[in-house]
């Protein structure tokens, strides 16, 4: 499906370079504004820490690195995290004009860029509290090499926001990529015109179709060469996924939005194999569930090191511990009130989520709990406010389900 790797490390590299060079992507941002009012909200702040620290208050001053940060990454970092000292690097001396440009216009006095290459990121002589490398891993000569590197660069106790590409929903990427190459489809304005007029040409039954639909950005010249013409492109399943990263030295934490890896989110929970794929492990359960999607184009989650003394994933629902988790609705989900069937007060929607069922209709009495998640209370506290609330595991079901469904995060800092 991916590329085949033809070239040695150094030739792929400053192949990889000159692409980028030519074409930045992503799209450079000409302003911050919008990112400036977003963050005006302190939650969302604190729920982005929650999700790479549930058992810690939000860090303080900490050590970000944005690794591959291309046209504009680490400008946003260091607009959001005004706290943090902020350091950005990439290969691409044309992204990183772009980010300066940024630097300049909003004084980030907060951040440091440096032309350097992932695999190169100890010549900093640094560790960092996070690190985010979202895009970019898989498209290193050899992802195995960059991931260590990084993780030589992640502080015991810190956390890694990685993205990559998922292989089953790139299909039809793959098929169009060996389009190009067997046509020679070259990077220059005029091809990627008519490389455009091609794909819009296309059966709505092509596999590219679906991924076009969803990319907003498809049709804008550099991001039709990023994801059809770039030189080094390669994919990961779950399983795979996994595998690479015990042999980084890293454990997984948990999905970004993680409603669509769970078998009892969505539409999967009401077939015949639900229990089924409950019963499996998590990581095969997420296996499976990517398989039962089929169309995920890419893999967003959170890694920590494999020496960590934490639990990477502290969250559970056994015991008694959740009683003292703190809610935290997210800022970017959406609760519709309107046309309705019976019975359903609101449906819940994460705007971040690709998949239409993944929305939450809840009852009336869930939605007096929801109601009553106001991020400073624990759970304990909010079901002994809401009068009537309906049976103490039916409550809890429903905070777990909010969670799993991606509507809230949990501060479990003081739970014991």
């Amino acid at each position: 499906m991916a590329q085949e790797d033809t070239d040695s490390p150094v030739d792929a590299a400053a192949e990889v370079r000159a692409f980028y060079e030519r074409h930045p992507y992503p799209e450079p941002h000409k302003s911050l504004d919008e990112h400036r009012e977003l963050y005006r909200n302190p939650n969302r702040r604190r729920a982005l820490s929650l999700l790479l620290w549930p058992t810690q208050k939000p860090r303080t001053k900490r050590k970000i690195l944005v690794a591959g940060c291309g046209t504009s990454q680490a400008a946003v970092y260091a607009m959001r995290e005004t706290d943090a000292q902020v350091t950005g690097i990439d290969i691409s001396e044309m992204s990183l004009s772009h980010t300066r440009n940024l630097q300049r216009k909003y004084d980030l006095r907060n951040l440091d860029l440096h032309r350097l290459a992932i695999e190169e990121v100890g010549k900093l002589g640094q560790t960092f509290d996070e690190i985010v490398c979202t895009g970019v891993l898989h498209h290193l000569s050899d992802p195995d090499i960059g991931l260590r590197a990084l993780h030589g660069a992640l502080a015991r106790d810190g956390a890694m926001h990685v993205m990559v590409y998922a292989a089953y929903g790139r299909v039809g990427i793959y098929m169009m990529q060996e389009y190009c190459r067997l046509l020679g489809v070259r990077t220059t304005d005029e091809e990627l015109r008519d490389l455009g007029a091609v794909i819009g040409a296309l059966s709505p039954d092509h596999p590219i179709a679906a991924v076009t639909k969803r990319a907003k950005d498809f049709r804008q010249p550099d991001a039709l060469a990023d994801a059809l013409l770039h030189p080094q492109d390669r994919a990961f399943t779950v399983p795979e996924l996994h595998a690479w990263l015990e042999r980084c030295g890293l454990k997984f934490g948990r999905w970004f939005e993680q409603a669509p890896y769970l078998p009892q989110c969505g539409a999967i929970a009401g077939t015949p194999h639900a229990a089924r794929l409950r019963s499996l492990p998590p990581p095969s359960q997420h296996a499976a569930v990517e398989l039962l999607r089929g169309t995920m184009t890419k893999h967003n989650f959170i890694a920590y090191r494999d020496d960590r003394v934490s639990e990477s994933r502290p969250i559970a629902f056994h015991g008694d511990a959740w009683r003292g988790y703190l809610p935290l609705r997210l800022p970017w989900t959406l609760c519709i009130r309107e046309q309705l069937p019976p019975g359903v007060a609101a449906l819940l929607i994460n705007r971040a989520h690709p998949y239409p069922d993944l929305g939450l209709p809840i009852s009336p009495a869930e939605a007096r709990v929801l109601a009553a998640i106001d991020g400073k209370r624990c759970v304990d506290e909010i079901l002994r406010s809401v009068a009537g609330a309906d049976g103490t595991d039916r409550a809890r079901r429903f905070i777990e389900k909010l969670w799993e469904y991606d509507q809230i995060v949990l501060d479990a800092s003081g739970s014991s």
